[in-house]
């Protein structure tokens, strides 16, 4: 079963099973070596850096972002 087949089944779980498994999951992280939550960390910020080669419009400045949420709060 692929994650996506698996993430469609699991969102079939009613909401208190979904989130017993979401804590579970969680918790499971917790368990995980310094080296190999190092290792994670890293993975997770060269996929990002690689997406947002892939697609430069992906990446926004801190300074449009903060701009763009003043305007929705009308400030």
């Amino acid at each position: 079963m692929t994650h996506d087949e698996l993430e469609v089944e699991l969102r079939k779980l009613d909401p208190r099973e979904r989130a017993r498994l979401a804590a579970a999951l969680l918790n499971s992280l917790e368990e995980l070596s310094e080296d190999e939550n190092a290792r994670l960390w890293a993975e997770e910020a060269e996929r990002r850096h690689d997406d947002l080669l892939a697609d430069q419009t992906l990446g926004r400045s801190a300074t449009d972002v903060f701009r763009e949420i003043r305007e929705r709060l009308g400030g």
